[in-house]
């Protein structure tokens, strides 16, 4: 458990920031019926109690007030209307804030840090829960970020978030978290914060010629979307995290072209899912026998959009930028000799076809392509290799481990994917399982390697 040292509302500075609404794209509502976002970071920081109260807690408020500043919406709310009539959007007014949390607790830090299957709930005392919705005239007010930053006595600090993903994707994110990081490192001195870090609203530069955001948000409040957040705890998981080394990628690269010479789109993101996806399929099937072995089995990931729409935005567009992509094939393809292969197959290809279709974008098929999808059957993906959040440093180094903690949300199972810490050409992967399919799979995963 985590005991509270002190609970606070921190806003941008006093007249740092002005009023500002952002509607929601099409881009952005989708993520309205999903769950919130959720990670933590860990620093090894052998420090005592009295430092972390005297000296971190007052320059974390500091910098986290001058990061609100830019990243404004993130102390506001979403606005969702009561009735049929208007249309949800961000809006920061000034006197919003950020809830805080501040705790200690006396859990194994080095535990929690390693790679090795841990209990899935104990990292649930680390996460902050999102605070209660309001009521408003017409409207309703929804939290979008909420951090808890929980010290380890003599060994270190982990800071969790938790933000709605209606607000922000994870380019947004990460960016903010990193801009963060820079003003704490360098005692608020806005100059550290590159260009980069710096978030562009112009939200006119994203085109709706087929007015789909006017269709989307017809469909999702029928669905009455849920406005508060609600953490559930697993209680029979557990969390892994597996290294797949640069030169194992290459090989299994070479694996795939060796067999299917013609294929186009193979890099090391479309190898990394689709050997993930078969080791888990077969994970599966080793725990539960599969009586139909043509059920279809499906892999979701996000591609983000900013520098494919015309004109591209800039990589600092705040907000969502990102379509789902979903392939399919049956139980029987993934478990067999050549599943892997196919799956990677499945993958390159989709992502190749939908990158150069435009009428799939603007026509809203993204969108309606997930009617069909069993999300009991669904493997998916958070995360990705271009986020470095082991490059956010506070001022204490890089973080020891990252989790993130928003895999376990689905009814499906689901991977994260980032940069390795250690390697830069290594790639990490993080899942949560019930104990019995994650020995299976990490059996599987070490096994199929050791070919290649």
């Amino acid at each position: 458990m985590a005991k509270v040292i002190e609970q606070c509302q921190v806003a941008p500075p006093p007249g740092g920031a002005a009023e500002l609404t952002l509607p929601l794209t099409y881009f952005d509502l989708t993520w309205l019926i999903f769950g919130r976002n959720r990670r933590t970071l860990f620093y090894k920081l052998p420090i005592s109690k009295l430092d972390f109260v005297q000296t971190i807690i007052p320059r974390l408020k500091d910098s986290l007030s001058l990061t609100l500043k830019h990243y404004t919406p993130l102390a506001g709310n979403l606005v969702c209307p009561i009735d049929s009539s208007g249309h949800p959007e961000l809006r920061y007014v000034p006197g919003d804030s950020v809830c805080v949390t501040f705790s200690e607790t006396d859990m194994d830090f080095n535990y929690l840090i390693g790679n090795h299957p841990r209990n899935a709930k104990d990292f649930y005392p680390l996460i902050p829960q999102l605070a209660e919705p309001k009521d408003a005239p017409g409207v309703i007010l929804a939290p979008l970020l909420a951090i808890k930053v929980t010290l380890f006595p003599n060994l270190g600090i982990s800071i969790g978030f938790s933000n709605h993903h209606a607000a922000c994707d994870g380019n947004t994110i990460v960016r903010f978290t990193r801009a963060w990081a820079l003003l704490n490192k360098f005692d608020g001195d806005e100059q550290s914060i590159a260009n980069e870090f710096i978030p562009f609203y112009g939200r006119s530069a994203i085109k709706d010629p087929n007015e789909q955001g006017t269709t989307m948000w017809n469909i999702i409040k029928t669905f009455k979307p849920e406005m508060r957040d609600i953490v559930m705890i697993p209680v029979d998981k557990v969390r892994a995290t597996f290294i797949l080394g640069h030169d194992k990628i290459v090989k299994l690269k070479n694996l795939v072209l060796s067999r299917r010479p013609s294929l186009e789109h193979v890099t090391s993101f479309t190898i990394t899912c689709a050997y993930v996806w078969t080791c888990y399929v077969k994970s599966k099937a080793t725990v539960w026998e599969e009586k139909d072995k043509n059920v279809l089995e499906f892999f979701i990931c996000a591609v983000d959009y900013r520098a494919r729409l015309n004109p591209p935005l800039p990589q600092s567009y705040f907000g969502n930028c990102i379509i789902g992509y979903n392939s399919e094939t049956t139980h029987i393809n993934l478990i067999g000799e050549e599943g892997f292969t196919i799956a990677a197959e499945l993958i390159g290809k989709t992502i190749q076809k939908r990158l150069k279709d435009e009428d799939w974008l603007h026509s809203g098929n993204w969108f309606k392509s997930f009617d069909t999808v069993d999300h009991k059957r669904a493997f998916g993906l958070t995360g990705s290799p271009k986020f470095d959040l082991y490059a956010t440093d506070f001022g204490w180094g890089k973080p020891a481990k990252l989790e993130s903690i928003s895999i376990e949300n689905g009814e499906g199972g689901a991977m994260s994917l980032s940069k390795s810490r250690d390697s830069d050409g290594d790639l990490e992967i993080g899942l949560s399982l019930s104990k019995a399919q994650m020995n299976a799979f990490a059996s599987i995963f070490s096994h199929g390697l050791s070919f290649v």
